[in-house]
């Protein structure tokens, strides 16, 4: 039997659908929430600080800031093939946080990347089979994608 936890970080972040048939495509910005889902055993060994969870949710905390947050917050994301995008964020300077990335950057997109970013450091402890099992973006209140390997 295993037991599932999810937390997130959100983060103010900028893109644009270059190619996308809307408003999309215009240079804008959300309130990201990125959500980890971990699954795993609840940790038995007596004594321990994780005892009764599956790791302690501050760890998640630390790990989402470190790789997801402080990496694309108050940052404008701008695929690596998008001209226009690249050129209005070269042309604030050095000092505008841009995140070039090699894909459109989409809910879905941003999902896979963010998933990527945070599997290598979920680690098992106490023999409790840890594994990030999805993430969930949310992009907007009524609008998520999540992706599952």
């Amino acid at each position: 039997m295993t037991t599932i936890i999810r937390r997130y970080v959100e983060t103010d972040t900028g893109h644009r659908v270059p190619n996308h048939k809307s408003k999309c495509r215009h240079m804008h910005g959300h309130r990201y929430r990125f959500e980890a889902e971990i699954e795993g055993d609840i940790v038995t060994e007596s004594g321990v600080s994780e005892e009764g969870m599956l790791i302690d949710f501050s760890d998640v905390s630390a790990i989402l800031a470190q790789y997801v947050h402080d990496v694309v917050d108050h940052a404008f994301v701008v695929y690596s093939g998008d001209e226009k995008g690249l050129s209005a964020c070269a042309a604030m300077g050095d000092e505008h946080r841009t995140v070039v990335v090699p894909f459109i950057p989409t809910a879905e997109n941003l999902a896979k990347w963010a998933f990527e970013q945070v599997e290598p450091h979920i680690k098992t402890s106490y023999g409790n089979r840890l594994k990030l099992v999805a993430m969930h973006v949310r992009e907007t209140p009524k609008s998520w994608a999540t992706w599952k390997p």
